[in-house]
């Protein structure tokens, strides 16, 4: 599932090829996706320039001249691609959003369950966005933000740290991965863990996280980039997927369980 560097990846690899153009038409193959498809996406649309592309948590933010914008959530297999009118679309590419230099953005999912999403709102309010928590990669996201909100939680601080209210983006893999790296045992109560070991989490988190998105995101299963590539941050991972291999720290087995119905990856030994 595309998680917060996957995004950051496909918006960094999309927006040089989009900005400041032209949609002259939307073409919808399939409207069924996590939400149908709004009628209305081509009459929003079609006459207005891609003004900005950012990301919000998992989502895609695409705003247009008049400060409209569109909201894609790449689901579980989600990809956008950047291609050409000339590309035939293939069985899974349910939307192109055409430019006025023929220039073709991609929408593809297998499993359909993404979205794409428009509103006139401001995106702040949307109601998607509205009660999110801060983005990991920025100033608002620290230790102490952690260690506040955990007093007296009783969930695992893995279970904590993947909750969207608390701290946006840090999937099933990344929370793994950040946790081994501050040495925190993914099933210890939230509320019983220290400033200071917070801290030390909130400082691997954002290594985790940037490591990540500088090596192209993640790919186990669906995940390729706006060229249709693979990432590779797969290759670096020192937990997640492991299981009975040896710990890159200390050679004891990695061990598995889960935890919320996730799979969970950790070295009893490196982490308390």
């Amino acid at each position: 599932m595309p998680e917060l560097p996957e995004v950051e990846t496909t918006c960094n690899g999309i927006r040089p090829h989009i900005v400041g153009k032209v949609i002259t038409d939307v073409i919808i193959r399939q409207k069924q996706l996590r939400w149908p498809i709004t009628d209305k996406l081509r009459e929003l649309l079609i006459g207005q320039s891609i003004a900005s592309v950012s990301r919000r948590a998992k989502y895609c933010l695409l705003k247009t001249q008049h400060s409209d914008t569109v909201i894609i959530h790449l689901g579980m297999s989600g990809s956008l691609r950047i291609t050409n009118i000339n590309q035939p679309a293939e069985k899974h590419d349910h939307v192109d959003f055409i430019f006025n230099d023929k220039t073709v953005l991609r929408f593809n999912d297998t499993r359909r369950f993404g979205a794409i999403l428009a509103t006139s709102e401001p995106i702040e309010q949307h109601k998607l966005i509205r009660q999110l928590g801060p983005e990991p990669l920025t100033d608002l996201f620290t230790g102490s933000h952690l260690y506040s909100l955990s007093k007296n939680k009783k969930s695992t601080v893995k279970s904590f740290i993947m909750d969207g209210h608390n701290v946006v983006g840090v999937g099933n893999i990344y929370a793994s991965e950040s946790l081994f790296m501050a040495g925190i045992l993914p099933t210890r109560q939230a509320g019983r863990i220290s400033l200071k070991r917070y801290q030390k989490l909130a400082e691997c988190i954002k290594i985790v996280l940037q490591q990540s998105i500088d090596q192209g995101g993640t790919t186990l299963r669906d995940f390729v980039n706006e060229q249709g590539k693979p990432g590779y941050f797969q290759q670096s991972l020192a937990v997640y997927g492991r299981f009975g291999e040896q710990c890159t720290t200390c050679s004891h087995p990695i061990q598995h369980l889960k935890i919320a119905q996730r799979a969970s990856y950790f070295c009893s030994v490196c982490q308390k």
